[in-house]
């Protein structure tokens, strides 16, 4: 069986290209294999019709089975591999291959994360990794930046839009810039150079931390900030497709199709403001361009 189109992510920008190539009535197949950043997003704040937040979760939940109604097709499977054979896409997953006529790369990226037992429940609801989406909820409030040398001190900064009351715990050891330490001490921010041997929390509430000096440091809320986020752009690069400086994938603005024909890509991957809003409208603009690619043909 040959797919209109193989969608390889199916997070937010996925999820909503497979709606919109659904509604077309096309033949699309969805790859997934369930460890994307939005699953393990809590709660977005910030989105059009959700006032009261919503988790990664549950409209990951709500768009596959929309997606699905319209017929398109989905598969729990990592991607391994993917080539061109002559003017279709083999799409190689650890049990299958897949034959398709046209691809989307929405892979997105993967977080740097710090390894504690609770942190992970807490994302989106008490700990934090994008100012731009949740800055609001440390209005006027104590908060930490847990984070690593200049990428960990920006964010620190960044955050006194919204709040004076900032600790920046540069766990992860790097330098910080003389120029950015003058910025913290004129904004009061205080630096803690010391690594973190224990996250607190209960549930989903962040509690605090202790150093491994022993110091315990009570805050209801965290700002993640160690830097090294990184592309998933392993499958692209099989392909040939063109990255920009910062290693997400480079893209027409007006198709979101890449240097390489026929292959297309959206959401966190292709752009790095990393809102799931633009992730939905990169999504559904591929698909628009996907659609218009196929009656072509």
């Amino acid at each position: 069986m040959v797919y209109d189109c193989i969608i390889i992510g199916g997070g937010i920008a996925g999820l909503q290209a497979a709606i919109q190539l659904g509604r077309y009535q096309h033949n699309v197949l969805v790859l997934d294999d369930g460890k994307g950043r939005s699953s393990i997003c809590h709660c977005y704040h910030n989105l059009l019709g959700w006032p009261d937040g919503v988790s990664g979760e549950k409209l990951r939940s709500i768009g596959k089975a929309q997606a699905g109604k319209l017929g398109v097709q989905f598969e729990n499977h990592r991607v391994e591999a993917v080539r061109k054979v002559e003017e279709q896409f083999c799409v190689t997953t650890t049990s299958q291959e897949y034959l398709g006529k046209r691809l989307l790369l929405s892979t997105g990226i993967k977080d740097n994360i710090p390894h504690f037992p609770g942190l992970i429940p807490c994302l989106g609801i008490s700990v934090f990794v994008c100012p731009d989406c949740d800055g609001y909820e440390i209005l006027d409030k104590p908060a930490l930046v847990i984070g690593s040398g200049n990428a960990g001190a920006s964010m620190a900064l960044t955050l006194t839009y919204w709040t004076s009351a900032l600790t920046f715990i540069n766990h992860g050891k790097g330098e910080v810039d003389a120029s950015l330490k003058e910025k913290l001490v004129e904004k009061s921010i205080t630096l803690l150079s010391d690594e973190i041997k224990e996250i607190h929390t209960d549930h989903d509430c962040f509690k605090g931390v202790t150093l491994t000096n022993g110091e315990r440091i009570d805050s209801s809320y965290a700002f993640l900030a160690l830097g090294g986020n990184k592309p998933n752009t392993e499958l692209a690069l099989q392909l040939g497709v063109q990255l920009e400086d910062n290693k997400h994938i480079l893209v027409d603005p007006r198709t979101k199709m890449t240097a390489v024909e026929n292959v297309w890509a959206a959401g966190d991957i292709t752009v790095h403001s990393e809102q799931a809003a633009i992730a939905m409208g990169d999504g559904i603009q591929a698909a628009i361009w996907i659609h218009k690619s196929l009656l072509e043909n």
